[in-house]
């Protein structure tokens, strides 16, 4: 007979003596008002890459949405249920977030199984299906002549985040906003091992410390 697990009920356990009672007048404030934050977050599911945990946010501060290789597919308003576009109107025509910060990371599984070509990559997959759309028709994505492999994939972790922000600019209502002022794009990429942040310079097109813009 399975049961649940056992580590989420001790963590609730935590949660419900330590952590609730500090924050409990801030749910009832959310249960009754609503949530309203002003930052969405789209990353990755790895479960070593939690938003809400390396940006230290509270309950009702960031608006998560959480897939492989924190990809967003262009605006395709058809027949088919599409969960990343649908989180995404409800953030900006909904709740009107001013933020929207694209999140990669280091150590990526989708990104490697993409670069590798391997195992569960096969063409009728969900993860192959979803791993395509990275790459634009007749696109090439291959390793440099000067560029190791780890250097390879560290840019196209770092890619996917480039084309997940110039999708996003594909949506109307998202590219409104900006265009307008009203919402701002960001791009960002963390480090798994050393818990580094790296945000995206727009004008440079490169990921700095977040140290140094700190």
């Amino acid at each position: 007979m399975l049961t649940f697990p056992k580590r989420l009920l001790e963590g609730y356990q935590t949660f419900r003596t330590q952590r609730l009672p500090t924050e409990q007048s801030r749910y009832r404030e959310l249960s009754e008002r609503g949530q309203s934050p002003e930052v969405m977050v789209i990353g990755c599911c790895d479960s070593r890459v939690s938003p809400e945990v390396i940006f230290d946010a509270g309950p009702g501060e960031l608006f998560v949405m959480r897939n492989i290789a924190n990809l967003v597919p262009v605006y395709q308003p058809d027949e088919n249920a599409h969960g990343v576009s649908a989180a995404l109107e409800f953030a900006v025509n909904v709740l009107r977030v001013k933020h929207i910060v694209v999140l990669g990371h280091a150590q990526c599984g989708g990104i490697r199984a993409f670069v590798d070509k391997i195992e569960p990559l096969s063409p009728g997959d969900f993860i192959g299906k979803w791993m395509a759309m990275f790459v634009k028709p007749g696109e090439v994505v291959e390793q440099r002549s000067h560029e190791s492999m780890q250097q390879f994939i560290v840019r196209i972790e770092k890619a996917a985040v480039f084309r997940s922000l110039e999708n996003l600019m594909t949506f109307p209502f998202v590219r409104s906003r900006v265009e307008h002022g009203d919402l701002q794009l960001h791009g960002a990429y963390f480090g798994v091992a050393e818990g580094s942040l790296f945000v995206l310079d727009k004008v440079k097109k490169e990921f700095l410390s977040a140290r140094e813009n700190g």
